[in-house]
């Protein structure tokens, strides 16, 4: 399936915009998105995955978007045999959490063998917090999606908006998110929080060169 660069970022987006917000974007959003001056430029890169059988789109709807395949399917129809694209997302703090920036910066190819599980997405790593689980400042950490997670593995976290990531301590009357260097502190989600989630769990992580 050949599909351009831009093609590939625009899929990944539209996969990453329905599952954070429930619905597809308008062109004007892909068109900001993507810096395109024009909103016919959006459509003619709609168009071509249309063409291609990856989305249908529905005339005479804002956001009438539809993806035809599953992300798996979607991922594997666009990707070279064996490979991963994966959209860089933005920031995650490996410290205090700061605040997520989620457009897509940019799209990384990437071998699966990389990764303990399927990463849906990566995250560029602020502060040293997890120094002693060898996630540095500059790593790519790749992000499974999943809003469960067992005591014990490392995750990351939504806390007021912001996120982080973390080791998850959770017993049946305390959750705290530890970190993996003792010149942090733990942070203690009691009932003064009241917006925390699980993002997802680490899946592992690239370090660019």
């Amino acid at each position: 399936m050949n599909l351009t660069d831009t093609q590939r970022r625009l899929l990944a987006f539209l996969r990453e915009h329905i599952a954070r917000h429930g619905y597809p974007p308008s062109q004007m959003e892909i068109a900001g998105a993507f810096g395109f001056r024009q909103n016919r430029s959006a459509r003619y890169h709609l168009e071509a995955l249309a063409q291609a059988g990856l989305i249908e789109l529905s005339t005479g709807r804002a956001r009438g978007i539809r993806l035809t395949f599953s992300d798996s399917e979607a991922a594997a129809s666009a990707m070279p045999d064996g490979l991963l694209q994966v959209p860089l997302l933005g920031r995650v703090a490996a410290g205090s959490p700061i605040g997520s920036d989620p457009e897509v910066r940019r799209e990384l190819t990437l071998d699966p063998s990389l990764f303990r599980l399927r990463p849906d997405y990566l995250l560029e790593v602020e502060g040293e917090s997890m120094l002693l689980d060898a996630i540095l400042p500059g790593d790519l950490i790749g992000v499974h999606r999943t809003p469960q997670a067992r005591n014990g593995q490392t995750v990351v976290a939504r806390i007021e908006g912001e996120l982080t990531v973390k080791r998850l301590d959770s017993g049946p009357r305390h959750l705290r998110l530890l970190p993996r260097n003792p010149a942090y502190a733990a942070i203690e989600i009691d009932r003064t929080v009241v917006d925390f989630a699980i993002e997802g769990l680490f899946a592992g992580l690239v370090r660019p060169g």
